[in-house]
């Protein structure tokens, strides 16, 4: 089912056929109480009528709305009398018999200790009648039967009235909203159409293009924002793989290419076996740099999937042994490591991955300290978040390349060479696990790298 016919049928016509349900019952309801009230008004004016039948002179039965002063008033919607004698015959009649018409009907009195009768016939002409019968007993201890008929064609006109006002409001209550519902359903349409192409160019691989501007503030004007919001990411995402791919693919060149020129000149000519071993050795030290390159990659892959076991761990402890492993290559190089941790400090990490992290913040540490410096590593909370620091005595981190370093092959001028990877791979396991990495601008000698995780 469409949307424009989802939203007629829910919009339009369930809520138009609702409200004609409940217009037809309050109809009833309208007509129940247009009843009831003309039977209060019939007893009401029976029990009137009984008890001052025999009042007149000499106790002469008489009926009093015959003689009323207001007659000409409430003869369209007064009631009809009728008194009949012990015998059943009619002895009264309200309002009189025309010249020529003759009485007809009999009506026994009945118990006069039963409660009145109330009933409704239809005349001839269509007309329903609404009639109560009471028995009265006279001073003289004879039975009369007296019948109150009150026409209910106004009772009718006024709820054919009324539901002719009702439906008609009712049609136009429908009509309205079955052209609101089309407008609003056609704007739905264009702005989920909207949505629809751009999720199909996502889906053909096209990141350049965000969602068309909806301009609403409505749930389908959020999802507008999160799929813009998610469209930039992707973008991004596509533009970081395709600048790496390419970055590795003239990485993993530049050794192959060394390799390739120093066979080329090996097999030349004639070589002796030891201009060979020097070549064999060249060669060997270009496979080495691929491993290490090869090696790095794959831990950066690893790190992007999150393939981790967290739990709740030591951070110290990790803290900790990073350290340790790396004072070996600090005596070598002249320097010496300083520790401030606490004794224990838990959060819920992935061990392998954060003491890689660690690790690589050191051995970029270890590169760019000067013979006889120190380095810093210190750890401490945060509010909820746990801080790992790591300060060397180096050359420091220019401010434009602050954020740089942290991209995959990025590598400072002067330094060592290496794959460029190991501040991405830390910048990628804090990912991972929702915190962040960066240098520290308050530096005043060498650089300060701070990895934040939460607890």
């Amino acid at each position: 089912m469409t949307l424009t016919r989802r939203l007629w049928l829910l919009g339009a016509l369930v809520p138009a056929l609702a409200t004609l349900g409940a217009l037809v019952i309050a109809g009833q309801l309208f007509r129940y109480d247009l009843e009831a009230s003309l039977d209060r008004a019939l007893l009401a004016q029976a029990a009137v009528e009984s008890v001052s039948l025999f009042d007149g002179p000499g106790q002469k039965v008489h009926l009093h709305m015959a003689v009323s002063p207001l007659i000409e008033q409430v003869r369209p919607f007064a009631p009809r009398g009728q008194l009949f004698g012990p015998d059943g015959r009619l002895v009264m009649h309200y309002p009189p018999l025309l010249e020529g018409e003759l009485a007809t009907g009999l009506l026994m009195p009945g118990d006069p200790r039963v409660p009145p009768r109330l009933s409704t016939h239809t005349l001839p002409d269509g007309t329903r009648v609404r009639e109560v019968v009471v028995s009265v007993r006279s001073p003289h201890g004879e039975l009369y039967a007296l019948r109150l008929e009150a026409s209910l064609a106004q009772v009718d006109g006024s709820v054919r009235g009324y539901y002719r006002r009702a439906f008609s409001m009712a049609a136009l209550m429908g009509l309205m909203l079955l052209v609101l519902q089309t407008f609003l359903a056609r704007r739905l349409g264009r702005r989920l159409s909207a949505i629809t192409r751009h999720l199909t160019l996502l889906r053909e691989g096209d990141f350049s293009q965000a969602p068309s501007v909806d301009g609403g503030s409505d749930e389908i004007g959020q999802l507008r924002e999160v799929l813009a919001e998610a469209t930039d990411k992707l973008r991004g995402a596509r533009d970081a793989q395709e600048r790496l791919i390419a970055d590795a693919a003239h990485e993993l060149r530049t050794p192959l290419s060394l390799m390739r020129t120093r066979m080329d000149l090996a097999l030349r000519r004639e070589r002796s076996a030891e201009e060979l071993r020097v070549s064999f050795r060249e060669a060997r030290s270009e496979v080495e740099r691929l491993t290490v390159l090869a090696g790095e990659l794959l831990d950066l892959a690893a790190a992007g999937r999150g393939e981790w076991d967290r739990k709740k761990w030591d951070l110290a402890a990790v803290v900790s042994h990073s350290v340790e492993a790396a004072r070996a290559e600090a005596e070598v190089r002249g320097l010496l490591i300083h520790l401030e941790a606490p004794a224990s400090e838990e959060a819920w990490i992935d061990p392998c991955g954060v003491r890689q992290a660690v690790d690589n913040l050191l051995a970029n540490a270890l590169k760019f300290s000067p013979k006889g410096g120190e380095i810093r590593v210190r750890l401490w909370r945060e509010r909820e978040r746990l801080r790992i620091s790591v300060a060397d005595e180096g050359p420091g981190i220019p401010p434009s390349e602050r954020e740089a370093v942290f991209a995959p092959f990025r590598r400072l001028p002067g330094s060592e060479p290496g794959a460029g990877l190991g501040l991405a791979i830390v910048r990628e396991v804090a990912r991972r696990h929702g915190g962040r990495v960066w240098v520290e601008p308050a530096t005043v000698r060498g650089a300060e790298l701070v990895l934040e995780l939460p607890i």
